[in-house]
């Protein structure tokens, strides 16, 4: 379909070959740029966030012990419940009108803001309700990598005199190297492919902002009607998770060998 040119009618559709035109045009699209530019931006801070916070919230579950069963399934609720109803519910939240969170920034600067309404804005509005939402499932994956590794290693480093700093970033962290890469991957292949959470609380605004990859291949492919460039920019998408997924799946063995040689 990316090679084609798609010409609709009501008695169904017809294909001509257009080569790589499609694809032509797609590298000469600003909106092909500014989508791609949000979906990295926003998968680079995302992921850096979540994996910050994932793991802070691993190691004080992991030193838990009655509590740890209760607050894991507190954790999980956000990450259970489903991305559109979360979302419906931070923008009920960032709504300049009867919003709570523009409610409490309004008493510090006198005028309720339009948190949505600007494009750094917005980013950040649906930087946080990412964040709220897939940390849980970050710490959860770090607290499975914490729990794996044998105490003996902290005794010794204690009997060493190495402080908790000083275990954490030369013991714990390269123990976790697996399990981090493990979550990274996940979180990649998730965030890139983010629609739901900007369609609802943005809907790819102000203006085209925050509109990732896959919402404006929608927009090309069901608004527009136009299947083949709409192709294009999901093959390209396609292409480019494919790349992704192959370096982490690289790094990712090869932390492996070296541990085995370890």
């Amino acid at each position: 379909m990316s090679f084609s040119e798609i010409r609709l009618s009501s008695s169904g559709f017809e294909l001509g070959d257009v080569g790589t035109r499609n694809y032509e045009a797609l590298l000469a699209s600003t909106a092909w740029r500014d989508a791609l530019t949000f979906t990295v931006s926003y998968t680079v801070l995302s992921v850096l966030i979540e994996l910050v916070l994932g793991v802070l919230v691993a190691l004080v579950l992991e030193r838990l012990t009655k509590a740890r069963g209760w607050m894991m399934a507190l954790l999980l609720i956000p990450w259970s419940m489903i991305t559109v109803v979360s979302a419906q519910l931070w923008s009920y939240l960032y709504n300049s009108a009867y919003g709570a969170l523009s409610w409490l920034v309004g008493l510090v600067t006198d005028e309720p803001p339009i948190i949505l309404g600007t494009p750094v804005s917005a980013f950040s509005a649906i930087l946080v309700a990412d964040v709220w939402k897939t940390t849980p499932f970050v710490a959860i994956i770090v607290l499975a990598g914490l729990v794996t590794i044998d105490r003996s290693v902290y005794e010794a480093a204690e009997m060493d005199g190495a402080g908790a700093w000083t275990t954490f970033w030369r013991i714990t962290l390269p123990l976790l190297r697996s399990t981090l890469a493990i979550a990274v991957l996940f979180r990649v292949l998730q965030a890139f492919g983010v629609f739901d959470l900007p369609f609802v609380l943005t809907g790819g605004g102000p203006g085209t902002s925050t509109q990732p990859l896959a919402m404006l291949g929608w927009k090309v492919m069901f608004q527009n009607l136009n299947m083949g460039a709409g192709a294009a920019v999901a093959a390209s998408t396609a292409l480019i998770v494919f790349v992704v997924c192959l370096l982490c799946l690289k790094a990712f063995r090869s932390q492996v060998a070296e541990e085995d040689a370890k």
